[in-house]
């Protein structure tokens, strides 16, 4: 299913963390509507919906299910879900800020609104890092040690609670990609 060169590897986790950042704008919508390959990648039989909602009513739609989702329900970090707390560790104590720092990358929280070092969109750009750098070893052991403790079945968990085409594509892909990515390593 899945490419496993670097170069399309990295553009997948770059893919993922983009779309787990923030709700899609209109700007990406469109861009979206016109890319057939990116629309049957997540969505594949589902696309006719994409392509052919009113923009209005498919942004609102999407942005409701991303908010709903990703929000309100349940953000997409790490601790919060491994150890169910309300609390976001910060800093060196979050263990996977600790990784991060162990292997030269640098989180800068203030750019962003993520205030999450462990937040699903910071692991994916991490893991986009690590391919581009080339080290194998770091890769794996950031999906042993990380991702694959928690992200697919998080994403599989939000893919149940989709309310449109596009989400529930993207919590599956990126649950099997992920999988897929460490099988390819080992």
């Amino acid at each position: 299913m899945f490419v496993v060169n670097a170069k399309n590897r990295a553009q997948m986790y770059a893919f993922l963390s983009k779309m787990f950042a923030s709700a899609l704008d209109e700007k990406l919508i469109k861009e979206f509507q016109s890319d057939q390959a990116i629309l049957e990648l997540v969505m594949e039989e589902h696309r006719a919906w994409f392509e052919t909602t009113p923009l209005p009513e498919l942004e609102e739609a999407l942005n409701v299910d991303f908010n709903s989702l990703f929000v309100m329900h349940s953000l997409p970090i790490e601790s919060s879900i491994l150890e169910d707390k309300e609390e976001v560790l910060v800093g060196l104590q979050n263990p996977v800020m600790q990784f991060y720092f162990e292997h030269g990358y640098e989180l800068n929280l203030s750019k962003s609104e993520l205030l999450a070092p462990d937040h699903l969109s910071f692991e994916c750009a991490f893991m986009q890092n690590l391919i581009l750098k080339k080290e194998v070893d770091a890769q794996r052991a950031f999906l042993q040690k990380h991702l694959l403790n928690w992200a697919p079945i998080y994403l599989l968990s939000m893919m149940e609670m989709a309310q449109t085409p596009f989400y529930r594509g993207l919590c599956t892909l990126g649950a099997e990609f992920i999988i897929a990515d460490y099988e390819g390593l080992c």
